[in-house]
């Protein structure tokens, strides 16, 4: 009994163990993914793979049954180990800074020095000085024998974990709002786990584990437990960093990557595992059974969360805006694109031709713009007469009746709705006719409804285009409470009384490309929030006062800046210039410069995108050199 017990023990860690490795590299994946621009994301990336690492192996080499591999993996986990303490450091360096405390150069230099002691140790490792040979009957498990120059490692890990310690307690300590101060606490809880859980403790307490290896077993079981749920409350924490999104946003999206990306690999993991024991305890040889609990367990968990998602979803991260975030998620359920539109005129217009044995009928929607087609069926060729004025001019004597009236060789339904007591006319219906055809009561009746139908479609349309206009002029303002909002989340809030542009605030490629679209005159030059960057308005006094002038000539420094050197040519290295060039300051079009630079329209959409990030990307290097110019300025008008 004591050793099922002992070997159940084992297979619970080596199964937390590999789970622990899915979850870093899962997070790993998803800070890559969303946030990998923000120093404290890319920082806490570094330590995800170092996590990595040291799991990977540590799962692979428990499996592994010679004592090569084993020493060879055992010793491979020490790649992670020996960068945890520069990757702590620079995670803290990195916090401390987004919380309002650049470093003035100690703190960087440190950073960088145990960055290069870690490269040492690394090195040390190859020779065996840092750690010896394996212990292949080692108790309770293998391990690699420690050297003198261990104690010295160990010595060189505590401090430096102390030290970013330090920095997290500073951090914490300049956090503002009390949602920041509990996600920071969150950070700082699990920010332990990775920290201790990493280290191989075997090398100096192998000897008490060999006299209590149940303890032991149980105690690597509960801390391989506490790193695996620590790590993900540690990113959590982190997943609000550098990200604009609203906090519901960032935690549907972690929690939903969570159960469909490491919890179903664990789940699928563990249970053929189990399986595969069982059937060794057993005697059972490599079955069947492995490869269909693996692919039903993986279909089941699937089928779980699909099922379970929305009622988390709505408990979990809505809160008190659970009413207004269930009736937005209905209108993206329900909401009628023009494609669903047009499917259900183009069924209503099928009943009208079937019923009225007509050849064709149309819809077609009155608006500021005169006469728009809509949608068309039958074989009839609609509308051969010109939508003129004249069919205005009916529409508006005939319109605000419910009857049919003729024009040409069509009938025509007037599509009215009733708003505050008074009729509006949204379109007109027409049904080709066969000569001097007449419709009997039921074909007028079944018409008339099916005229409802269609006014309704139109109704749902003008209503939704109401909305979308509200929506695309509301899109701006929103953008940037939300970047403004986040980025007061942990850094001073200073930030929301600054009245430059955050370089983070918008999206800085669209603006580029706007202001691209109207080089040489447009509202989308002469309005666009680039006119507030610091380096345009230093610009203004070479450019007669001039910002759409200023503007201009600071695009035209970025995209000089992308050019490489020496003569103009078409060759590769040259193609984000010349598209540039050609597209925006030469204003040719499309299909003319895919011509000219001998590449199809799509792969040249695929380019310009790259060279407007360019653009963008050198418009931030001089906007911050300008407002590095004016800060130092400042300070010795001070001094």
């Amino acid at each position: 009994m004591y050793q099922i017990l002992l070997v159940v023990l084992q297979t619970i860690n080596q199964l937390l163990t590999a789970g622990i490795a899915i979850m870093a590299f899962a997070l790993l994946l998803y800070a890559l993914a969303f946030n990998l621009r923000d120093r404290v994301a890319r920082s806490f990336a570094f330590i995800l793979f170092c996590v990595m690492i040291v799991f990977v192996c540590d799962a692979i080499g428990s499996t592994t049954i010679s004592p090569e591999g084993e020493e060879f993996w055992l010793r491979m986990q020490w790649v992670g180990i020996v960068f945890l303490p520069p990757g702590y450091l620079h995670f803290s360096d990195a916090l401390l800074a987004t919380t309002g405390r650049p470093s003035r150069g100690r703190r960087r230099m440190a950073v960088r020095s145990t960055y290069l002691v870690s490269l040492i140790w690394l090195l040390l490792l190859l020779p065996e000085w840092l750690v010896g040979p394996l212990v292949a009957d080692g108790k309770p498990a293998p391990h690699l024998q420690r050297t003198w120059l261990t104690g010295v490692f160990t010595a060189y890990y505590v401090l430096a974990m102390l030290l970013s310690w330090f920095n997290f307690y500073r951090a914490y300590r300049r956090t503002v709002t009390s949602t920041s101060r509990r996600r920071m606490t969150y950070l700082l809880a699990g920010a332990l786990a990775p920290a201790l859980g990493s280290y191989p403790y075997l090398l100096f307490g192998s000897g008490l584990a060999a006299q209590f290896p149940m303890l032991f077993w149980l105690g690597a079981m509960v801390s391989s437990g506490f790193v695996f749920a620590l790590i993900i409350v540690m990113a959590y924490s982190v997943a609000f960093f550098g990200v604009p999104w609203p906090d519901r946003v960032v935690k549907r999206r972690l929690f939903k990557w969570l159960m469909r990306g490491p919890v179903t690999a664990s789940g699928v993991l563990a249970a053929m595992t189990l399986v595969r024991r069982a059937g060794e305890y057993f005697g059972l040889s490599y079955t069947a059974v492995v490869p269909i609990v693996m692919v039903g367990s993986l279909l089941l968990l699937e089928y779980l969360i699909t099922l379970l998602s929305p009622i988390w979803e709505r408990w979990l991260f809505h809160g008190g805006d659970r009413s207004n975030v269930s009736l937005l998620q209905n209108l993206e359920e329900r909401l009628i694109t023009t494609g669903d539109l047009r499917q259900f005129l183009e069924a209503v217009l099928a009943a009208v031709c079937d019923r009225l044995q007509s050849s064709g009928a149309f819809v077609v929607a009155l608006g500021s713009g005169g006469v728009e087609l809509v949608i068309a069926a039958g074989s009839e060729k609609v509308l051969d007469e010109n939508l003129s004025d004249s069919l205005l001019e009916m529409a508006a004597q005939n319109g605000l009746g419910r009857g049919l009236f003729s024009w040409g060789r069509y009938w025509l339904v007037p599509l009215n709705t009733q708003r505050n007591g008074d009729s509006e006319l949204l379109g007109l219906m027409g049904v080709a006719r066969q000569g001097e055809q007449s419709l009997d009561q039921d074909q007028t009746d079944a018409l008339q409804l099916l005229s409802r139908r269609a006014m309704l479609a139109l109704e749902d349309r003008a209503a939704q285009r109401k909305v979308f206009s509200s929506l695309e002029a509301l899109t701006p303002q929103m953008e940037m409470l939300q970047r403004l909002r986040a980025a007061s989340r942990y850094a001073d809030t200073a930030i929301l009384t600054d009245p430059q542009i955050p370089l983070e605030a918008g999206d800085l490629s669209k603006w580029v490309k706007d202001a691209l679209t109207h080089y040489w005159g447009g509202p989308k030059l002469t309005e666009s929030p680039l006119l507030k960057l610091k380096v345009v308005q230093q610009a203004l006094a070479e450019h007669e006062d001039n910002p759409a002038n200023a503007l201009r000539a600071i695009l035209k420094d970025a995209i000089e800046q992308t050019r490489p050197e020496g003569e103009r040519r078409f060759t590769g290295e040259w193609i984000l210039y010349n598209i540039l060039e050609m597209k925006f300051m030469e204003g040719r079009k499309v299909r003319e410069v895919a011509m000219r630079l001998a590449m199809s329209e799509a792969d040249l959409y695929r380019k310009q995108r790259v060279a407007i990030e360019s653009v963008a990307d050198a418009i931030v290097e001089m906007e911050q050199k300008a407002r590095e110019e004016t800060h130092s300025l400042a300070n010795s008008r001070v001094f």
